[in-house]
């Protein structure tokens, strides 16, 4: 599983709109996360649907966080963008095995796939944005806790 590059700027873009306070133009959020601008409004809308941010209109205006970074993970971020976190199709409810005869209940590698999927989802929903911009942790001290 690899999270696509829109999931990336999204949450490079929530990580900078939690470490900045007040409002900021779609501008400058493209800019201070490397993302082409056009794109960047398609991810911010994203985010602002779900309620990740909040948005104001005219001078002194842009996107703000509107979610608490405190309760936010990294998680919620990849999954609005990318769905469900799955490292194979096997896991995904809708798809029907290729191994003839067997459920997916039986099948070694679907169990597999499943335990990881879930210490994955886990990981990174234990991954708070606040964690990540707060400088309360060190990136050592992050990863010991997950």
């Amino acid at each position: 599983m690899r999270i696509t590059q829109e999931a990336d700027y999204a949450l490079r873009m929530v990580y900078y709109l939690a470490s900045t306070k007040g409002f900021v133009d779609a501008k400058s959020i493209a800019e201070a996360t490397g993302t082409p601008e056009r794109f960047t409004l398609k991810i911010l809308r994203k985010l602002l649907v779900a309620g990740f941010l909040s948005s104001q209109k005219g001078v002194g205006g842009g996107y703000s966080m509107a979610a608490d970074p405190n309760t936010l993970t990294m998680k919620d971020v990849i999954e609005l963008i990318d769905g469900p976190v799955s490292i194979s199709r096997c896991s995904e409810s809708e798809h029907i095995c290729s191994r003839v005869g067997e459920c997916k209940g039986e099948c070694t590698f679907h169990c597999i796939f499943e335990k990881i999927n879930g210490l994955l989802s886990d990981k990174l929903g234990s991954v708070s944005i606040a964690m990540v911009c707060g400088g309360e942790y060190t990136t050592e001290e992050i990863l010991e806790k997950i």
